[in-house]
Order: C-alpha cells, then sequence, then structure tokens
C-alpha cells in the first residue's frame, strides 16, 4: 500500500488564514481528528494525549505529575523540573495546542475547553517547579492566550445554554485576572505602548462581553426602557410619553412580563361548598 499523502490530502487544501480540520474514522476504528497544515496532515486522537502515548505509565505528563503531587508531603513536589523534563512538558503543551485549534475549527466547545484547561495546568506546573526562571517563563508568557480561549469557549457554550449572567461573570473576571497579570509581568501596562493595552487577548474579552451584551435577551421592562432613551434622543415626544405610560404600568405591576400568568387558585380548583 502507498504511503502517499497526496490522496488523503486531494482536494483538501491549506490555508494560511483559516484552521482546517476533520474528523476521520482510523483503521482500529477510532474516531480522531485531522489538522490540516502547511507541510501536511496531524491526526491525533479525540480522548487522551493527542498522540496516544502513556508517559511515564500515565494518560499525560501532567497527570502524572498531579499523581506526584497528591504523593508527596503538603502535595508539593520535593523537586525541581530540570531543563529536560520542562522539554517534555513543551512537546505536550503542543500537542493539546493542536488539538485545542482543531476542536476550535469544528466548533466543539468542550474539547477547547479541556484542552486549553490542560495547557493551563502544564503553565501552572511549569512556573511552579522549573529549575530556570527563563524556562519557566517560556511556559508563563502563554497565559493569557491559553486564558482567553478558554473562557471564550466557556462563554460561548454558556450563552448558548442560556447562562449569560454566568458567562458575564466569567468574562469580567477574567478581564480582572488578565490586567492584574500585565501588572505583575510587564514594566509598563498602562502606557499607550505598553503591553496590557496592546493585548488581543484582553482586547478579544472586551469585545466577547460587547457580543454577550448584544446576545442577552432583552426583559420588556429593559426594552422600553432602550425605546424610551431613543425617542428621548430624536425628540420623539409623543411616543416617549407612550412608552413612559407603558414602563409606568409595568413597574405598578412589580416588573412582572405581560406573557408570565399568575396562579389564581390553589391545584385542583375550589372545592365545592355544598
Amino acid at each position: 500500500m502507498s504511503k502517499d499523502l497526496g490522496a488523503i490530502l486531494e482536494g483538501w487544501d491549506y490555508d494560511p488564514d483559516e484552521v482546517r480540520a476533520r474528523y476521520v474514522r482510523a483503521a482500529d476504528g477510532s474516531r480522531q481528528i485531522q489538522l490540516r497544515l502547511d507541510l501536511g496532515v496531524f491526526q491525533m486522537r479525540c480522548d487522551g494525549r493527542p498522540d496516544g502515548l502513556l508517559p511515564k505509565g500515565h494518560t499525560s505528563l501532567r497527570d502524572f505529575y498531579f499523581a506526584e503531587e497528591a504523593k508527596a508531603a503538603n502535595e508539593v513536589l520535593p523537586y525541581y523540573l530540570e531543563d529536560g523534563d520542562c522539554a517534555e512538558l513543551q512537546q505536550e503543551v503542543m500537542q493539546y495546542y493542536y488539538r485545542m485549534m482543531a476542536y476550535r475549527a469544528l466548533g466543539d466547545l468542550g474539547g477547547v475547553i479541556r484542552d486549553s484547561e490542560h495547557i493551563l495546568d502544564l503553565i501552572d506546573l511549569a512556573s511552579e517547579y522549573a529549575e530556570n526562571d527563563e524556562t519557566a517563563w517560556q511556559f508563563i508568557q502563554l497565559y493569557p492566550y491559553m486564558r482567553m480561549m478558554n473562557i471564550r469557549a466557556q462563554a460561548e457554550l454558556d450563552m448558548k445554554q442560556g447562562l449569560f449572567d454566568k458567562a458575564e461573570r466569567i468574562v469580567k473576571e477574567a478581564i480582572t485576572d488578565l490586567e492584574q497579570f500585565y501588572l505583575e509581568n510587564y514594566e509598563a501596562p498602562a502606557e499607550e505602548d505598553g503591553e496590557m493595552l496592546n493585548s488581543q487577548e484582553l482586547a478579544s474579552l472586551k469585545e466577547l462581553l460587547e457580543e454577550l451584551d448584544k446576545r442577552r435577551p432583552r426583559s420588556e421592562q429593559e426594552t422600553l426602557e432602550e425605546e424610551l432613551a431613543q425617542a428621548v434622543a430624536l425628540e420623539h415626544y409623543e411616543k416617549a410619553a407612550f412608552l413612559r405610560d407603558r414602563l409606568k404600568g409595568l413597574q405598578a405591576l412589580g416588573g412582572r412580563p405581560s406573557s408570565s400568568k399568575k396562579r389564581i387558585r390553589p391545584p385542583g380548583g375550589r372545592e365545592s361548598s355544598s
């Protein structure tokens, strides 16, 4: 059988402006992911480590070091990670990064959340245990991007489920978190040419916050208030007066939406008085 990749890549061109991924059925019957690259294709498992290996007898290096922490006194590793250990962690970061991007292209938000959380855990391990500070920074500087990707996926999933308040809360928390990260790790975060103001990750989350507000369903009172503000701005005074009356009527009812129904009598109806 030919080992040429031409047949696999035929009709599936590489596009530098678009991440292209697809699901395939592997020879062993498992469902796997292919990610199109400029020089070919990556094929990754959907569960566990993308390459399917079991490093140090665990499903991933992250899980190995977590198990090591659990066995250690005060759950702190009794040793530092040497450059070779960190190089292995970097390789795992890249594997999960490529699969995370493939999941993003495929619209699998759950996959994006899982793999970005895995990478965030690896960043945390390296930042705490790397023997070399420069090596630790190679991981730490990835934090803003991975935090942004994780929160975007979580917020989008929450919005699909109608959990707009939760989505807003986690996005705001992430924005505060990243602002603090830049304050702690860069010298001039507040200057016009500083890293914080130019952060694409912060800009992305702030845009998501605006999108969230636009997509959030409005209550009848909120809709009337917005229409009233617009009518006043346009000097449509008759319409404004009409809207004020509607608002007063709604507020007199306690703001209860007109579509909701109030139970007048208990289930089962009134008992017969006879």
